[in-house]
């Protein structure tokens, strides 16, 4: 049995007291275990300390052998000083006081006092220690410095160089986070500022965090600008539904309207990060189309009726249609939406023609990597991703796909040596600090998966190195260098459902799943929208094996809409899903719904794909209801209700449970949570996503029981290569 391997500690005395804290741990951390602070701006925890505010400053002496304590001549910064053995602190004392009064004497003298007209007034560090550890009165009568006001680094991001502290934090972000290096200082002195190359456009797709760990006010969201004040919010806990990864945000609003979104910790999903189209994508709760009231069409126009005439024609509509109704449903409903649905259609109105994925080239179940293979399409969790000693990146831009697990990737090479192998037919992010990048031409990607399973010993591959660099315009010295990087410790691949948009896509898919599975490496084959993976759990595809004992496969999205052009689907729900707008062929999308009988949208808006509609119902917003959703890592975290649904909008797990009711009258599902028990007691995996189980961080789906790797069917598929 392996020994579990021992942190090593130190005793060092803090304000007296003694206490034991890990070997070369910052002071302003060992601070923290006695509950203790120490006053900081330019530290933080998840950056490396650089020690240019001087606000952390504390007094440290070392125990002599005769017992006495010889203390240093001048104060340390707590930031970048190391815990060592014997060490004694001193945080509060008058010399302390006195050197922290005069930190933040020199931080005010260029500093203006436009709290009242701040964005970070009543929530700003600056402002916070100034009152605590700050002078009474300022002794600065001279002019002070004037810069530019609101100066637009990006359409997020607005800079007020008159606030700058110059403690480095935004510069440091782009450097150490986010990697895009966007942001340095310019200038020396009182004039230095952060900026970005020739002064050009903050474009990184993580800028909205400089807003949030911007200690003063010189980093402001454009967005957010002059619209609240902190203690005119309302704050909650909320899951962001417009990525994938299930980033865990605060939802702030005021007066029942949504005002802003920011980072919430969760160390398992995005520590306390947001991609900018979670952090700035969420504007559409304040639509001004907002639908509030059922309506039903009469000529070129639309009459309000109510819910229960709506919906008894609806289930009238669906019923005689049979297997000739159809529904598509949006990526962002709750789990619990999604298995009310399916159940409807299967269960009442015997129609297996329901699809949540707005693809031409969608995957059939029976194919996906799970139902061929044998092998778990996502294996490897976000948190894991950073402990990695290698990972390949295949097919997938990181950053705009899977933001944290880029995030994570990053981390763990930039902290931890972990390489980082590239393969992509065009440049991505993750080229900045990829080990090895291999530019394949498009179309020959599982020609490059069987190349890379042949080098590292998948029985059935042919593939050498020198066939594979010729078929895929990679060069031989680059595929070398791949196959040594993944050859030993623990990998993973990574990559994404947009690599299945073409047949070569996706069998280069089962290939890198056989590939992962033979030699023991991780694999994630992760969704690509907010709740997609809650689709393909709950059975909202066409060929599920969810409730469907009496009701055969049914068609696929491209195949509905085909069959609408050709009169095949008579009837035609759409749910939270704007198929003009979001289904690649368009000219087929406005076929379909000129030739469809009866045409229902269900939305939170009038979109484009409403105006065709026979009948509009109006649809609740993820944060205007209870229920939990899926993220790509399999993490099913819920999301509270925080704001009112606007008139008679209603919960889509609420529309399907009342049609459910006048179609077949029983005892109805009353809140999300009884839908939840449901679930669990027909998928064992969702037994600890019970809500008075389910952990704040999320429950972690386990992996299916009876996966195995078939072999002889990834022989075939090496074989037809």
């Amino acid at each position: 049995m392996a020994s579990v391997v021992q942190e090593q500690t130190v005793k060092i005395t803090i304000n007296g007291i003694e206490i034991d804290v890990p070997k070369n741990e910052l002071i302003v951390e060992s601070v923290k275990r006695l509950g203790l602070e120490v006053p900081i701006f330019c530290y933080h925890p998840r950056m490396k300390p650089v020690g240019m505010c001087r606000m952390c400053l504390v007094e440290v002496g070392f125990k002599q052998p005769d017992g006495s304590v010889r203390m240093m001549p001048k104060p340390q910064a707590a930031c970048t000083l190391p815990a060592s053995d014997g060490m004694v602190i001193t945080t509060d004392s008058e010399q302390i006081h006195k050197d922290r009064k005069g930190v933040l004497e020199f931080l005010l003298i260029n500093h203006p006092l436009d709290c009242p007209i701040c964005d970070r007034g009543g929530e700003c560090p600056l402002q916070n220690n100034t009152l605590a550890y700050g002078p009474s009165t300022s002794r600065f009568v001279e002019i002070k410095r004037h810069l530019p006001k609101a100066y637009p680094l990006s359409k997020y991001v607005t800079l007020d160089l008159e606030r700058c502290i110059q403690c480095g934090r935004c510069v440091r972000f782009t450097e150490e986070i986010s990697g895009d290096s966007q942001l340095a200082f310019r200038f020396r002195g009182a004039a230095m500022q952060p900026s970005t190359y020739q002064l050009t456009d903050f474009e990184s797709k993580f800028s909205g965090n400089v807003i949030e760990i911007c200690p003063v006010g010189a980093l402001t969201s454009s967005r957010y600008r002059f619209r609240a004040r902190p203690w005119d919010l309302e704050t909650k806990p909320g899951i962001c539904t417009v990525t994938p990864c299930g980033t865990n945000v605060w939802f702030d609003y005021r007066a029942g309207k949504f005002v802003r979104i920011n980072g919430r910790t969760n160390e398992e999903v995005n520590e306390e990060w947001t991609a900018d189209r979670c952090k700035f994508g969420h504007d559409f709760y304040n639509a001004e189309d907002r639908l509030t009231a059922p309506n039903k069409r009469n000529g070129d126009g639309f009459v309000r009726v109510g819910w229960g005439d709506a919906l008894g024609e609806v289930v009238k509509t669906f019923e005689a249609a049979g297997t000739k109704g159809a529904i598509l449903l949006g990526a962002n409903l709750s789990n619990e939406a999604y298995f009310a649905t399916q159940k409807l259609f299967r269960n009442v109105f015997n129609s297996p023609n329901i699809d949540a994925r707005m693809t031409e080239n969608a995957v059939s179940s029976a194919d996906s990597v799970e139902a061929k293979l044998g092998v778990a399409a996502v294996s490897t969790p976000i948190s894991a991703l950073e402990s990695q000693d290698a990972v390949l990146i295949f097919g997938t831009s990181l950053a705009d796909e899977q933001p944290m697990s880029f995030l994570r990737v990053r981390k763990g090479w930039y902290q931890n040596g972990m390489k980082v192998v590239v393969a992509h037919h065009s440049p991505t992010d993750a080229d900045s600090f990829a080990h090895v990048v291999l530019n394949y031409e498009p179309g020959t990607e599982a020609k490059l998966a069987a190349g890379l399973a042949g080098a590292l010993g998948v029985s059935g591959a042919k593939s050498s190195l020198s066939d594979t660099a010729r078929a895929t315009g990679v060069s031989e010295s680059a595929l070398a260098q791949a196959v040594e990087v993944l050859k030993s410790g623990s990998r993973t691949i990574l990559t994404t459902h947009a690599l299945d948009e073409s047949a070569s896509g996706r069998t280069a898919t089962h290939v890198l799943a056989g590939l992962a599975a033979s030699a023991g490496i991780g694999f994630n084959h992760m969704a690509l929208h907010a709740n997609s993976q809650g689709a393909i759990e709950m059975g909202a595809l066409p060929d599920s094996g969810v409730n469907t004992a009496s009701v055969a496969s049914g068609k696929n999205t491209k195949q509905i809409l085909e069959a609408c052009v050709s009169g095949e689907i008579t009837a035609l729900w759409l749910v939270g899903c704007d198929v003009l707008n979001e289904y690649p062929d368009r000219a087929l999308v406005e076929k379909a719904l000129e030739n469809v009988e009866t045409l229902v949208v269900a939305d939170f808006r009038a979109t484009e794909t409403a105006s065709y509609a026979s009948l509009i119902l109006p649809m609740a917003l993820p944060a205007e209801q209870d229920g939990t959703y899926t993220s790509s890592e399999r993490r099913v975290q819920r999301m509270k209700q925080i704001l009112p649904a606007p008139g008679e909008a209603k919960p889509v797990w609420r529309i399907m449970t009342e049609a459910y009711l006048r179609a077949k009258p029983g005892v109805p599902s009353f809140n999300p949570a009884e839908i939840m028990n449901e679930i669990a007691a027909e998928h064992g995996g969702f037994a600890g996503a019970k809500y008075d189980v389910l952990p704040e961080s999320g429950h972690l789906l386990p992996t299916r029981p009876g996966l195995a790797l078939k072999s002889d069917v990834l022989t075939g598929v090496l074989g037809s290569l």
